[in-house]
């Protein structure tokens, strides 16, 4: 018994020592390949971000950490985990030239992830040798994936004036990580009930946006309102029904779901696949072309179609009283906006002329933060109205869609969204503006 001891504890003894060497040797291997590459720190790496909107930013930890910490929230910020680097980079640089820097948390991958670039023959690699904790610890810009990660919603319901409530959404597209909550869940809490704006994009959704608003009133939910016919919009709409609440819409938008209702169920399914558990399309029970008031007790709401914009069917809510206005897509924050097929950006320039006669004081808008109309404009009308300048400039010069594609849009890259829509915006407007 005690020779099979001493023979556990030699073992023992030999793989702690084997241990102590493997950390030495990798922080040997660390601090050699330190010297090899080009480190920076927050205050340059801020400033190439600023100066250089071509530059590639990677963050090279797994989608898990960044899920549960978050990501810099910087334009140029993608994420590649450090072993698909060989398989990925090119997704997202275009020629060995291009101004990267890699980071991690603690600067323990991301040196080696800037010496693999640097043998496959990328010339211009930066670390960021400070690492994402100490980029949160100063409290610069932060991207969280999702802020209840024990909760299907995004973000739960924050009041945003008296009984005026929204749970924002994602300001990015729809993953199965966001659950399709990307855009603003908002309720108004009245005597005589509650009324929902968008039913959510499935019925889990709704039904937890249900369970927050019970823990603030025990009134019905009477209305749902849909601000259009999008799939997050529309998809928890089973759910009210099944709650006795009335389903509200744009003439247009009750077309549009009875049209292609199972294409934006399936569409929503290829993304979400399990957590549209219950989902089911329905049609709305009341519709309306321009102008419909709901008094809720002393509450006064108007729903309104003051005129095209992001879509036909794009709705908004107005409280007078508060001189609150829930834009729908007819206004964004935080990120950048989409052009779709059917967006006619020249009618959306026009349509906001009537946002700014309300003379709003507060804007929850269909994307990002509630806040007030020079932001809103900033990130809508301003950038709709750029674009369309920057188009018509090209066409009287009798250029193509390759010009278009090239319209300098690289102050408007730390908007949520920008990788992903900017050259897709650019071809939209460029195609229709093409045949005006």
């Amino acid at each position: 018994m005690f020779k099979i001891f001493l023979t556990f504890a030699f073992v023992l003894s030999t793989l702690n020592a084997q241990a102590e060497t493997d950390i030495i040797d990798g922080n040997n291997m660390l601090e050699s390949i330190n010297k090899q590459i080009i480190n920076i720190n927050t205050q340059e790496l801020n400033k190439i971000l600023d100066e250089n909107p071509d530059a590639v930013l990677i963050d090279v930890r797994s989608p898990f950490e960044l899920k549960q910490t978050g990501t810099i929230k910087r334009g140029q910020n993608v994420n590649i985990v450090r072993g698909w680097l060989e398989f990925q980079i090119a997704d997202y640089v275009d020629s060995k030239d291009t101004p990267i820097i890699v980071y991690c948390g603690r600067n323990l991958r991301s040196p080696l992830a800037a010496k693999t670039l640097e043998n496959m023959g990328y010339t211009n690699v930066k670390n960021y040798a400070d690492g994402f904790i100490t980029w949160k610890e100063k409290l610069f810009p932060v991207k969280t994936s999702d802020h209840e990660p024990n909760n299907i919603l995004y973000q739960l319901p924050k009041e945003v004036v008296k009984n005026v409530y929204s749970a924002i959404g994602a300001t990015q597209q729809g993953t199965y990580e966001n659950s399709n909550h990307n855009n603003n869940l908002s309720f108004i809490v009245t005597t005589k009930g509650v009324l929902v704006f968008n039913a959510g994009g499935s019925y889990l959704v709704a039904k937890a946006l249900h369970k927050q608003i019970k823990k603030i009133t025990d009134q019905p939910v009477k209305y749902v309102v849909l601000e259009n016919s999008q799939g997050h919009a529309i998809l928890g709409s089973n759910y009210w029904k099944e709650q006795g609440a009335i389903i509200i819409a744009h003439v247009e938008a009750d077309k549009e779901i009875k049209d292609r209702g199972d294409d934006i169920y399936a569409r929503a399914l290829s993304v979400q696949k399990d957590k549209l558990i219950g989902t089911e399309v329905v049609n709305p029970d009341l519709t309306f072309k321009e102008k419909l008031s709901l008094p809720m007790g002393g509450t006064k709401i108007e729903l309104m179609h003051i005129g095209a914009s992001h879509s036909p069917d794009d709705i908004q809510l107005w409280m007078p009283q508060q001189k609150l206005l829930i834009s729908g897509d007819t206004a964004f924050n935080e990120r950048m906006l989409p052009i779709f097929p059917h967006t006619n950006i020249a009618a959306w320039i026009k349509t906001w002329d009537k946002v700014e006669a309300l003379n709003p004081k507060i804007i929850i808008p269909g994307h990002g933060s509630p806040t007030d109309l020079a932001t809103v404009t900033k990130f809508t009308k301003d950038y709709l109205s750029y674009m369309h300048t920057e188009i018509e400039k090209i066409l009287d010069e009798d250029g193509g869609l390759y010009e278009a594609y090239k319209i300098d849009q690289s102050m408007f890259r730390d908007y949520g969204t920008y990788r992903q829509l900017h050259r897709q915006n650019a071809e939209r407007i460029f195609q229709q503006m093409e045949f005006e």
